[in-house]
């Protein structure tokens, strides 16, 4: 391809899809108890996982550096692009941003344009997909700047967690809502307010919410034969492939793809949590 993408590790690259997309991920890290887990493809989740299940603290995340982004920038070509998590959520946006300005003084014949993808996990790979589709395309630079950046302000999230705690806690999410939206025993489905978590709804139940988020899929929209839909799981094929399913029976999605969680939103997801995108 004509262009370089560096992602941040909550952009979940299957190999295939990271030689597809042309692209560099600068790992997030998490910490537990005092233990670094680089978010990369050598991390195991399920051990980071029962450590964390089994800490009384917080688990914690730090972004990628502006150098470890700058690093994976000076591989790559003369024309760039950055999908970063929703700057309202991780100062990975922050730092991207720094690197970019850093890597285009060292060579002013370089085009860097980063993302903010509004969005995390599903949306990230969304947003990465539609700068591919462009390219194919023979779309500029400036013409992929722009396409790219009308499709992250149309783009859908929405996720299914098992519990909120972890974004509460850590303040990426309204104490009060969180609260709310986990009381009484029912299934909050979550959503992207420009970049921010907001609740769309409640469901009595996993079966209603994970059925209720097909719904609201076709009450979004009817013609989704431009867009893929873009399916991340925490350990949690059945209610993923359940949502595959039925969006293939329903919509004329172009495709869909179904990821497992990488790392940071494993963390943040916990076992059974399921996040779209289109």
């Amino acid at each position: 391809m004509p262009y370089q993408l560096v992602v941040d590790s909550c952009c979940e690259l299957t190999p295939e899809l990271k030689e597809e997309l042309h692209a560099q991920s600068a790992p997030l890290t998490l910490t537990v108890d005092g233990v670094d887990y680089i978010d990369d493809e050598t991390m195991d989740i399920p051990s980071f996982l029962e450590a964390m299940y089994s800490s009384k603290n917080l688990p914690k995340s730090s972004c990628p550096s502006p150098e470890s982004y700058a690093q994976r920038l000076r591989l790559g070509g003369l024309e760039q692009f950055m999908v970063t998590l929703s700057a309202k959520l991780s100062g990975s946006h922050n730092c991207a941003q720094i690197a970019a300005k850093l890597v285009s003084l060292e060579d002013r014949q370089r085009k860097i344009h980063v993302f903010d993808s509004k969005s995390a996990s599903a949306g990230e790979i969304a947003v990465s997909l539609k700068i591919l589709e462009y390219a194919r395309l023979g779309c500029s630079f400036e013409q992929i700047v722009e396409k790219v950046e009308s499709f992250i302000h149309e783009m859908k999230t929405f996720f299914i967690l098992e519990n909120l705690d972890n974004l509460i806690k850590s303040g990426r999410m309204n104490r009060i809502v969180g609260y709310v939206a986990s009381a009484m025993s029912l299934r909050p489905i979550m959503t992207s307010d420009d970049g921010a978590i907001k609740l769309h709804e409640k469901a009595r139940g996993s079966l209603r919410a994970f059925t209720r988020l097909v719904e609201i899929i076709g009450e979004t929209g009817s013609d989704f034969s431009d867009r893929t839909l873009v399916i991340t799981h925490c350990q949690n094929e059945r209610q993923a492939h359940f949502l595959q399913a039925e969006a293939k029976r329903l919509y004329n999605f172009k495709d869909i793809k179904v990821i497992p969680t990488g790392g940071l939103s494993s963390m943040y997801a916990n076992k059974g949590g399921v996040i779209i995108a289109y």
